[in-house]
C-alpha cells in the first residue's frame, strides 16, 4: 500500500513537471541576463571616476537612438595601448588576439560599424594589435576600421632623426602599405580614410607635401570647427569638451551647424558618456558628469534636433570605446542608475521602477520552472506597470517570475530576484475575460457562382481571453459554403479579426439539380403509375386515373422548370435569404453571430 501510494506520488510530480516544463520552453539564463556580456574583463571593478564594473547592458542597436530613418554609419574609437605598464590595469592585453575578437564581437551586438584606432606609429604593440584588429574586421563583412594618426606617433614614434614632417610622410606611407589594401579598411568615396589627434596643435607639417608622397591619396579627416576649412579636408570630426559647463551641448551645437555649411565635406558627430581624468597619470581633474546616462543620451539628442531622413548626419564617432582612464569608455556599460523591484497580487504582476524612466528603453518578464532557466514572456513599454498573468496559458504549478528594465543602448540592464508564482486564472487561462463575435457587414447579396467577405471580430470587454477561438458556419444550405481566414482567433487583451467568405454554387448546379428532380418524377414515378393501372379493379382505376391526371400536370410542371420555364415565373420568383450562424468556441465558451446572404 506505501509502495503503490509513493507510485502514485511520483507519477503525479512528475506530470506537474512534465506539465510545467511543457509550458516554460527556456530561451535564456538568469545567469545570461546577469552575468557580464560585454568585452570588459569579468573582473574590472566599478571605479571612482564613474566607469561601471564589468557589467550586463542593454545591445539593443546604438542606431536606435538616432532619429528616425538615420543611414549614419557609427564608429567606436578604440585605444589598443592596455597591458602596458604606462597604462591603467583594465584586466586585459590588447594585444590579445582572443580580447581583439570579444571587443568587436561585442561592437558589433550593440549595432557598432566599424574602429577608429588611436594609432602611434610602426614597431610598437599598439600596431601589432592594429594589425589584430585588422585580421579580426576581415572575418566580419561590413565591419570597417581606420587609422586615426595620434601627436604621440610623431612625437615618440617618429624614424630615427626624422623632423615631424618626415615622420608625418614616413608613417603615412606605412599606413598605405600596410592597411588600406585591407578590405575592412573604411572608405568614403573608394578613398582611404585617415583622421588624426592634435598634430597641427603639436607641430608645423605641410599636408600637400605629405600627400603627395603617397600614391592612394587618401581622405583626410580633421577636428573640431576649423577642421572643415583645412588644406586638404574631406570632413572633420568633434570630439568631447570636458571644460564646458553645459556638457558640450554649445560645442556640438555649433560644429553641426559649421558642417551644414560644408556640405561636400563629411561631418563626424560625436556622442559620449561623460569625461573625469582623476585616476589618469597625466589628469589634471577635469569632469564632465554622467548624469546616470543623461549626458550620453544628451548628446544623441543634440544630433536628432539637426538631422533627420532628409538631412542625414554620415558619421558618428563613440568617444570612446575604452578610454577608462578619462571614463569615457563604454566598454563596460554605462551606469543609469535604475533599479526595479516587483511582486505578484493574485494573477496580476506589479513593479517598480526607481530612476529615471527614459534611460530605460523596455521591459521584459520572464517566467522560470526552476528560477534558472527562463522564457521571456512579453516585452513592455516604461509607462507600464502591471502585467494580467491570465492574459497567459500558464498551466497549475508554481512559478518564478523576473522583471529586467532593460536599457537604453549601452546603459546597464537590471533585473529583479524571483517573484513565486501559483497562477489561479480558469483552465485557458482567461481568468474572468468576456469576449462577444461580430461580423460586418450583416447582410450581402451573393451571385450564384460567386464569393462574399465579411469581417469576423473577436472583441475581449474586459480581461484578457488568451484561447484560440475556433471559427465555423452553422445552419449553411447546400447552395452555399464558408472558409474563414484565419479559421482560429486570440484576442488577448483586444480585438482580432477573421475574414468569412461565402461562395454560392454556380447558376448550372443548381438547375442541374432541379432538372433531376424533374426527370425522376417524370421518367421514372409515371411510367411505373401508369402500368399499375393494369393491375387494379376497374372501380380503384376510376380513383388512380383521376390521381395520375393530377400527377401528370404537377410532372409537366416540373418538365417546364426542368428545361427553362416560363420567363414569367422566373421574374416574379423572390430570392431566398440564408441566415448563417457563426460560431466561435473556445473550450466551453460558446459565441456566435449571424450573417443574412440572399442568392438571386
Amino acid at each position: 500500500m506505501c509502495r503503490r501510494f509513493f507510485s502514485c506520488a511520483f507519477v503525479v510530480l512528475s506530470v506537474s513537471i512534465a506539465c510545467l516544463g511543457q509550458y516554460v520552453t527556456p530561451t535564456t539564463t538568469l545567469a545570461a541576463q546577469t552575468s557580464n556580456n560585454t568585452s570588459a574583463a569579468n573582473n574590472f571593478p566599478t571605479q571612482t571616476n564613474g566607469n561601471l564594473g564589468a557589467n550586463n547592458v542593454s545591445k539593443v542597436d546604438i542606431h536606435s537612438l538616432l532619429y528616425p530613418g538615420a543611414t549614419t554609419k557609427i564608429y567606436a574609437h578604440l585605444l589598443l595601448w592596455f597591458g602596458g605598464s604606462n597604462h591603467m590595469n583594465v584586466g586585459y592585453n590588447s594585444d590579445d588576439a582572443s580580447q581583439v575578437h570579444n571587443q568587436i564581437v561585442d561592437m558589433i551586438s550593440r549595432g557598432i560599424d566599424g574602429v577608429i584606432i588611436d594609432w602611434y606609429g610602426p614597431g610598437n604593440s599598439i600596431d601589432d594589435a592594429t594589425q589584430l584588429v585588422m585580421a579580426e574586421a576581415e572575418k566580419h563583412p561590413g565591419f570597417t576600421f581606420a587609422i586615426m594618426i595620434d601627436q604621440g606617433a610623431i612625437e615618440w614614434d617618429s624614424c630615427s632623426g626624422c623632423n615631424p614632417q618626415q615622420a608625418l610622410i614616413e608613417q603615412l606611407q606605412y599606413i598605405e602599405r600596410t592597411y588600406f589594401p585591407s578590405p575592412a579598411y573604411m572608405t568614403i568615396q573608394g578613398q582611404p580614410v585617415v583622421t588624426n589627434f592634435n598634430i597641427d596643435l603639436s607641430f608645423s607639417v605641410d599636408w600637400n607635401a605629405a600627400n603627395a608622397a603617397l600614391s592612394s591619396h587618401p581622405a583626410f579627416l580633421f577636428q573640431n570647427n576649423n577642421g572643415f576649412a583645412h588644406t586638404l579636408s574631406d570632413g572633420s570630426y568633434s570630439w568631447v569638451m570636458p571644460t564646458t559647463t553645459d556638457y558640450g551641448m554649445s560645442y556640438l551645437n555649433s560644429f553641426y551647424q559649421t558642417g551644414m555649411a560644408y556640405p561636400g565635406e563629411q561631418t563626424i558627430g560625436a556622442t559620449y558618456k561623460g569625461f573625469n581624468d582623476t585616476l589618469a597619470s597625466w589628469g589634471s581633474d577635469r569632469i564632465m558628469p554622467q548624469q546616470c546616462g543623461q549626458t550620453w543620451l544628451q548628446t544623441f539628442t543634440e544630433i536628432n534636433d539637426l538631422y533627420n531622413s532628409g538631412k542625414q548626419l554620415p558619421y558618428l564617432q563613440l568617444v570612446t570605446w575604452n578610454d577608462y582612464e578619462e571614463a569615457t569608455e563604454i566598454e563596460s556599460g554605462i551606469d543609469d542608475c535604475v533599479s526595479v523591484s516587483a511582486s505578484v497580487s493574485g494573477n496580476s504582476l506589479n513593479w517598480k521602477l526607481g530612476g529615471s524612466e527614459s534611460a530605460v528603453d523596455h521591459l521584459t518578464i520572464y517566467i522560470s520552472a526552476d528560477g534558472e532557466n527562463l522564457m521571456k514572456l512579453t516585452e513592455m513599454q516604461p509607462g507600464t506597470t502591471s502585467l494580467n498573468l491570465c492574459s497567459y496559458p500558464i498551466p497549475s504549478g508554481n512559478y518564478q517570475l523576473f522583471v529586467q528594465a532593460v536599457g537604453k543602448p549601452t546603459l546597464a540592464n537590471r533585473i529583479t530576484a524571483a517573484i513565486s508564482y501559483s497562477p489561479s486564472c480558469d483552465v485557458a487561462g482567461n481568468g474572468s475575460a468576456t469576449v462577444s463575435l461580430t461580423a460586418s457587414p450583416a447582410s450581402q447579396t451573393i451571385l450564384a457562382g460567386q464569393s462574399g467577405r465579411f469581417t469576423i471580430t473577436a472583441s475581449t470587454q474586459s480581461g484578457a481571453f488568451a484561447s484560440p477561438i475556433s471559427l465555423t458556419c452553422a445552419n449553411l444550405p447546400s447552395i452555399l459554403s464558408c472558409s474563414f481566414s484565419p479559421a482560429s482567433v486570440t484576442p488577448g487583451s483586444g480585438s482580432v479579426n477573421s475574414t468569412l467568405t461565402i461562395t454560392a454554387a454556380s447558376a448550372g448546379a443548381n438547375l442541374q439539380q432541379r432538372s433531376t428532380r424533374g426527370w425522376i418524377f417524370t421518367g421514372w414515378i409515371m411510367p411505373f403509375g401508369i402500368v399499375g393501372l393494369a393491375f387494379v379493379s376497374p372501380f380503384r382505376r376510376r380513383h388512380i386515373t383521376r390521381i395520375l391526371v393530377v400527377l401528370v400536370a404537377v410532372g409537366g410542371g416540373l418538365i417546364l422548370t426542368s428545361c427553362g420555364g416560363s420567363p414569367a415565373a422566373h421574374a416574379n420568383s423572390t430570392a431566398p435569404t440564408y441566415s448563417i450562424k457563426v460560431m466561435g468556441t473556445s473550450g466551453s465558451t460558446q459565441l456566435s453571430s449571424t450573417v443574412a446572404v440572399t442568392v438571386p
